[in-house]
């Protein structure tokens, strides 16, 4: 079953203090910007697409740009909450967030995340090596915009952890497995950063869908 048109957000409103201070979505893979390859994997995903960034420079992107709804660059949690505003504006029940830093995340998320889209829990993506421990990865998840004013409340009263506040609203999860690359590599690092470029220019592999 073909999911609906998700309204998705491009999280890049961190600090990227291990790159420099430098924004980390403005670093090119082959030439191409951070968040144009993000961009680029996302759209046959998803419908509309906005980044939430109070960076100016990526409004070449022609996307709408959405400065975090609350005050203080108080992290991802801050950000769904912006993306739940944009979402709800548009009329939309759920929003999809990914990150900026993180490329080679599943061609298939959107359905993937989708398929566990039935009640009003958030839907999360996780990732699974040989060594059999799965790790979560909240930045990437499936929202119910119904939850707005409740994060809104949270945020106000001091909920950062985003993995924490999904899971005691009854975050679901996607589990996908993998044997050489983790699909939500993240670059946080410049060392990072060059991995990525040879990642980029060799492909990985599609993980396995496991859960």
């Amino acid at each position: 079953m073909t999911p609906p048109p998700y309204p998705a957000v491009i999280l890049a409103g961190g600090q990227s203090r291990r790159m420099g201070d430098l924004d980390k979505s403005t670093c090119t893979l082959g030439g191409v910007p951070l968040v144009r390859v993000v961009l680029d994997r996302l759209l046959p995903q998803c419908g509309a697409v906005a980044i939430n960034t109070a960076n100016p420079a990526h409004d070449a992107l022609g996307l709408p740009v959405l400065p975090d709804v609350v005050d203080g660059g108080l992290g991802p949690l801050a950000g769904v909450l912006t993306a739940m505003v944009w979402a709800a504006t548009r009329g939309q029940d759920w929003v999809l967030t990914v990150a900026t830093d993180t490329p080679f995340f599943p061609q298939t998320l959107v359905a993937d995340l989708s398929a566990l889209a039935n009640t009003a829990a958030p839907v999360l993506a996780a990732s699974q090596g040989a060594d059999g421990d799965a790790r979560l990865h909240p930045v990437f998840g499936l929202w119910p915009v119904a939850l707005m004013e409740d994060l809104r409340a949270d945020v106000d009263t001091g909920a950062r952890r985003i993995g924490r506040w999904a899971s005691e609203r009854g975050a679901r999860r996607v589990t996908y497995a993998f044997d050489t690359v983790d699909p939500f590599f993240n670059i946080n690092t410049p060392e990072d950063l060059a991995r990525a470029e040879g990642l980029y220019a060799s492909g990985i592999p599609a993980p396995r869908l496991i859960t």
